[in-house]
């Protein structure tokens, strides 16, 4: 039985959309996608575009869109129609109407959030439909957005992060033999100029659809502007349509800054591209060589996408001064690379801790952990492939200071002595330990605040460059990864590695995948007469105590 005749027997649409078996859906979805890099590898074009018709008007994709659409941050953010899919019938009806003849997206909802620098960057805001075509589009267009991917470019790609790029960053830089010079890169208002005709011209979807998408205009003000350049920086496929237009700089550099022997002797420019969405650096042994050709020649690759450098963060540096890239510094000190946290991403979490402890100056010890302990946890756990240790421990000072402060103000006529007593305990061989001892169902329980110099430092295992998720002969290398990944968020919990598999490495609550990316906890709860210990996501945890 396929998944339509599955999912279409129920006939009230209240429960249609609980009937749907996603396995099924995810399976078929995953197969059309193998199929697809299958047949570009063998120079299929025309199957190609088969196979994504097939995709793109199943009602697997369809479903699958929809429910990315409702379950993500942005469920609750309406487009210009005010229109929410918050109920099942809702969603369901959202799936059959996803059809191509007919479809005509509407205006984006023009929006502005504030980034580091004090700039407001704008956001386009698609309608819900709008999002769930572009969802369903996009996973007809990722197989071949990750066959033609720069090797080394890690933004927004799937199975990617943050982490490989400065690892990479990390192989590349730190022999003593490795390049001198790095340019750091960034391209100004990358998504708002990308040229349209460019891609109409080079992505490998229905020119239809994209286009509707790329002319559909925004709305400022209740005033309709068009769109003339630029793709929708707040659309799902916006990401991989910007990454797509910049893939082609690695093989450039590859080509013209080959190896080369003279005199009997290999010679390296050691020019290499490393590149986390719009954000990149090019090293090179010679400093001209990043002035004289390597900058003319990105300025002359990205005017023909209608795109330019940014002058003001467009600069050349010494390794021995080093460069902030994604939060990190990476810098040598007499000889050897370390990369720790930037002195403003550090100043930017420590201004955040400290708005967090001065909103809650009057709540309980207990809440004001449960605020702070996630807020570490996430920082920590970000920077932990870092030489960061001590900057954990200058943060847990800072942290101490704020937090003693606070207690002293809550108590202005109790002494030093007492205070210390009252919020403050020896717990695990250390003393001055912010913590609060909790009682529930007759049993004493220890709750203290997290230290960030607790989280060990970890050197992160960068992906292989040339890694596809969505090709078969990758399949073991990303199953093995991804348990190596789960067995690590397990603290190396073999019994807890076990349960993750035997459950299908799903929630058994809701039924969505558990990942080293999502937080987790152990239900017990008795059948048959037995305690059956369950993994399952934190907030189902919370939501079905």
């Amino acid at each position: 039985m396929n998944v339509n005749q599955t999912t279409c027997a129920a006939t009230d649409l209240d429960f249609a959309w609980n009937s749907i078996d996603w396995k099924k859906c995810e399976a078929q979805v995953k197969k059309l996608q193998e199929r697809i890099v299958k047949a570009r590898k063998d120079g299929r074009h025309g199957k190609v575009q088969s196979l994504q018709w097939t995709l793109t008007h199943s009602f697997a994709a369809k479903a699958i869109a929809v429910k990315r659409v409702t379950t993500n941050e942005g469920k609750k953010t309406p487009g210009v129609d005010g229109v929410l899919w918050s109920t099942d019938k809702a969603k369901y009806e959202a799936v059959l109407d996803l059809k191509r003849n007919g479809y005509k997206p509407q205006p984006l909802r023009r929006v502005f959030i504030k980034i580091a620098n004090g700039k407001l960057r704008p956001l386009g805001i698609p309608t819900m439909k709008d999002r769930a075509m572009q969802a369903l589009y996009l996973m007809a267009l990722e197989p071949l957005a990750e066959m033609t991917a720069d090797p080394h470019s890690y933004g927004f790609r799937k199975e990617r992060c943050c982490q490989d790029a400065i690892q990479q960053c990390h192989t590349v830089l730190s022999h003593g033999y490795s390049p001198q010079w790095i340019l750091e890169g960034d391209i100004k208002g990358c998504f708002d100029h990308i040229s349209h005709d460019w891609l109409l011209a080079n992505i490998p979807t229905d020119k239809r659809i994209l286009k509707k998408w790329l002319k559909c205009g925004v709305i400022f003000k209740g005033e309709l502007f068009k769109t003339e350049e630029g793709t929708m920086q707040g659309g799902i496929i916006s990401p991989t349509l910007a990454n797509m237009t910049l893939d082609g700089i690695q093989p450039i550099l590859t080509q013209k800054y080959r190896r080369y022997s003279k005199g009997g002797k290999l010679y390296s420019p050691m020019v290499n591209l490393v590149r986390y969405a719009d954000d990149f650096v090019i090293t090179s042994a010679e400093k001209d060589v990043l002035e004289r050709e390597i900058k003319p020649m990105l300025v002359e690759f990205l005017a023909e996408r209608g795109l330019e450098l940014s002058e003001e963060k467009t600069v050349i540096t010494h390794i021995d001064d080093g460069f902030d890239f994604l939060g990190f510094n990476i810098k040598k000190f007499k000889g050897v690379l370390l990369t720790q946290p930037s002195k403003k991403c550090v100043k930017k979490f420590l201004d955040g801790i400290r708005y967090t402890i001065d909103s809650n100056k009057s709540c309980r010890q207990e809440t004001l952990i449960r605020l702070l302990n996630p807020k570490i946890t996430g920082w920590t756990n970000y920077y932990r492939c870092g030489a960061s240790s001590k900057t954990f421990q200058r943060v847990d000072d800072q942290i101490f200071r704020k937090l003693w402060k606070w207690a002293k103000r809550r108590h202005p006529k109790k002494g030093k002595r007492w205070i210390a007593n009252k919020y403050f305990h020896f717990y695990k061989t250390r003393r001055w330990r912010f913590l609060v001892e909790l009682t529930k169902n007759g049993k004493q329980d220890i709750f203290p605040l997290k230290y960030a110099f607790e989280t060990k430092i970890l050197r992160h295992k960068k992906i292989k460059s040339e890694a596809n998720p969505f090709d078969t002969m990758w399949k073991d290398y990303f199953e093995e990864r991804m348990t190596y990944k789960m067995l690590l968020s397990l603290k190396g919990r073999n019994s807890l590695l076990y349960m993750w598999n035997k459950q299908e490495r799903k929630c058994p609550l809701c039924g969505q995948p558990i990942t080293a990316e999502t937080q987790w906890n152990v239900r017990e709860q008795k059948e048959n007469g037995q305690i059956v210990r369950y993994l399952v996501h934190d907030k189902c945890y919370k939501e079905n105590r």
